[in-house]
């Protein structure tokens, strides 16, 4: 394998071989930590203290976001090269690393889980700059690795606000690395088709003034509230505007495309029934559409839901944005350069261990382990182009954003790679047989299941990286390309900007589920 390879390139990738059981062990790590978006301290501090330790300088909090980061180390004059990790885990899935549904011991079964899982993705993308520094340290490559802590990505959460803050200026080139999601993309590089727009907004509902809500209407002679018609108030509010909001939701986007609008109440009145108006609601709506402009559009209809119904129930609603993502800017040169080494190194492979533990997974469920209990698309390439092809079988002509992940936001500042390497992924039996999510949730915290993807998504983007240093006709031609979209680069007459203001402050304040410690222990909450 390393002959195909530059010297450099060789280096990394028996760094890595060398430094595999130790990364395994992180990764856990990682996993083990679990926890949810915006409220990632362990998981954040864990890369922060690493990173230093491998002689990276690095800025914590930044965006004003607490478990965000930016490390940087420089090797001299060249390329500055961005990636990044995510590590906020899912609530509601705890799953143990068993072959049968088992949440976590010791903690709520409703506590989070990792599901993609964000612990891979970020040990994959970390593990890969790690060998590029090394094989830059060895082999006297000049450039610049630029590695963020990117938290909350399942709201989307923190990668719009560094690029309202200005951190993705400068990159010349970003890797964006992920588990893969899509059948006919499981070892391979987003072509044309590409993540749409994710936006999200909280309204929050205050029943300021309950007094004055028919203060006419006494009940005789008792003078304390109880006497009086209370207020409908803020529980009535979110009630109302979660019940219109979903009836109105077919009305809301032309019945073409894929798009979903899911929704989350934080927070509805201080859990006491009482005859007192509940004072305070919030509902946090979610939304990932093919444009921008089809998320506009339902806004506007959520907002006027929400005007009406705080005249309703005697509040009144703010308004607040949880994000707002651009769509993906594809880069077909750097697709084609990284799938290039993605081609040398092959698919990942999974070992009879791995495969033991699927079959058991199976016997749990009540089936007949199989012989190849894994997908078979997991061990093959899929070229780039090929994969278009079944994206554009499946959706309109117009349509070229399909689900949603907020590293769309770095596309916008230099070409940028959208990676899928296979995960585990169970056989379907056949006849329409679907494996509940914690099957997937019990492989990423199984060694001889998750390795295999993040080891070979780490050789891939260590060699790609090297690429890029080595070989300034491939700088030259993505960078190219990101002109010719954007109408002229960075301001072109194309080019979209951050859909956040540059003085965005990060929604980290909100009721986000955590772990707390109290007199009991460690507990998972909603607070």
């Amino acid at each position: 394998m390393s002959d195909e390879f530059s010297p450099a390139q060789s280096t990394a990738l028996k760094w890595l071989a060398a430094q595999r059981a130790a990364l395994s062990a992180d990764h856990m790590t990682i996993w083990n930590f679990h926890e949810p978006s915006w409220r990632e301290y362990k998981s954040s501090q864990w890369y922060v203290d690493r990173l230093r330790r491998e002689g990276f300088e690095v800025e914590q909090g930044t965006a004003g976001m607490p478990t965000a980061f930016r490390a940087r180390w420089r090797n001299g004059a060249g390329p500055t090269i961005g990636g990044y990790a995510e590590y906020d885990a899912v609530p509601g899935q705890s799953q143990a690393p068993v072959p049968y549904r088992k949440p976590r011991e010791g903690i709520s079964k409703y506590a989070a889980g990792h599901t993609d899982p964000h612990s891979a993705l970020g040990i994959g993308s970390f593990s890969g700059f790690l060998a590029a520094k090394h094989a830059m340290q060895r082999h006297g490559l000049g450039g610049t690795l630029v590695f963020f802590g990117e938290p909350a990505e399942k709201m989307c959460g923190s990668k719009p606000v560094h690029a309202a803050h200005g951190f993705y200026d400068g990159l010349d080139a970003a890797f964006s690395f992920h588990p893969h999601s899509f059948p006919a993309l499981t070892n391979g590089c987003f072509w044309e088709t590409s993540s749409a727009p994710y936006w999200s907004r909280i309204y929050t509902f205050t029943c300021e003034h309950p007094q004055t809500w028919q203060n006419e209407a006494a009940g005789g002679g008792v003078a304390h509230i109880h006497a009086q018609a209370r207020a409908p108030g803020a529980i009535d509010a979110v009630c109302m505007m979660y019940m219109n909001s979903k009836m109105m939701k077919e009305s809301m986007l032309p019945h073409s495309g894929s798009w979903t609008l899911n929704e989350f109440i934080p927070i509805a009145g201080h859990a006491a029934a009482d005859n007192i108006a509940p004072s305070l609601s919030q509902i946090q709506y979610a939304m990932r559409a093919p444009t921008l402009a089809m998320c506009e559009a339902a806004f506007a209809v959520l907002d006027r839901n929400a005007d009406h119904v705080a005249a309703m129930t005697h509040c009144t609603v703010t308004k607040a944005w949880i994000t707002k993502t651009r769509a993906g800017l594809p880069n077909q040169a750097m697709a084609e350069i990284t799938f290039a080494n993605f081609a040398k190194l092959g698919a990942p492979q999974w070992d009879e261990a791995a495969k033991q533990f699927a079959r058991d997974l199976q016997s749990s469920l009540g089936l007949t382990p199989m012989d190849e209990p894994f997908f078979t698309g997991l061990t093959q390439l899929t070229p780039p182009w090929e994969a278009e092809k079944a994206f554009r079988a499946q959706l309109p002509p117009w349509q070229m954003h399909y689900a949603a992940d907020d590293y769309v936001d770095y596309t916008w500042h230099a070409p940028t790679v959208r990676l899928y390497v296979a995960r585990p992924t169970l056989q379907s039996p056949g006849g329409g047989f679907r494996y509940p999510e914690w099957v997937r949730h019990a492989m990423g915290g199984v060694p001889a299941c998750i390795d295999p993807m993040w080891h070979r998504a780490g050789e891939v983007i260590a060699t790609t990286i090297i690429d890029l240093l080595t070989e300034p006709g491939h700088l030259e031609r993505m960078r190219a390309e990101f002109n010719e979209r954007t109408g002229g680069g960075i301001g072109g007459g194309k080019w979209v900007a951050p859909l956040l203001p540059r003085d965005f402050e990060a929604p980290i304040g909100y009721r986000w589920p955590e772990y707390v410690t109290t007199p009991r222990g460690e507990e998972f909450t909603i607070p």
